[in-house]
């Protein structure tokens, strides 16, 4: 498919948020080894331990062809004018967004935390897909979301209706 600037969407690369996070780093591993072009964007908060975000990313660098085919960026999804930059320089056909401030008790402890980087960060994702015409986004939640539920295992179908964290 093109996007009527010459550039093909096959070209473009899949952006991962998160990708530094446990889940964002086997889903970069797997596209590159499928032979996609990757970005892959992380705060490398110290919320977990960024030594073990570091040693992934070291992980994804390594693999075969990764030297042309990832990048990553350092960034805070809550940084309007770096996001925007962002998706216009690197104009990705698909977005994983997996990042998020995490933690149940951190979001009660700190709740402008949360709301800078899971509600503003994700606004302008959200954003940046819009304006780049992004094919296809996928956005991960977490469990937490089904709050005091102890019905398991959990369905889209279930109240969320009590929540633990905001």
């Amino acid at each position: 498919m093109a996007r009527g600037d010459g550039v093909s969407s096959v070209d473009r690369p899949i952006l991962i948020t998160g990708a530094a996070g446990f889940i964002g780093a086997a889903v970069a591993e797997r596209l590159l080894q499928r032979g996609e072009r990757v970005v892959g964007l992380d705060n490398l908060n110290p919320y977990y331990s960024p030594a073990l975000k570091r040693a992934r990313l070291e992980r994804l660098q390594a693999l075969p062809g990764a030297d042309e085919r990832f990048a990553f960026v350092v960034m805070d999804l809550e940084d309007g004018a770096a996001m925007a930059a962002l998706f216009a320089r690197e104009r990705p056909r698909a977005v994983v967004h997996l990042a998020a401030q995490a933690g149940v008790r951190y979001s009660i402890e700190n709740p402008a935390a949360y709301i800078q980087s899971n509600v503003v960060g994700f606004g302008h994702v959200l954003e940046g897909c819009r304006h780049q015409v992004v094919e296809h986004l996928v956005y991960a939640s977490s469990s937490s979301v089904y709050g005091g539920n102890r019905n398991l295992p959990f369905s889209e179908q279930q109240s969320v209706n009590h929540p633990v964290n905001l």
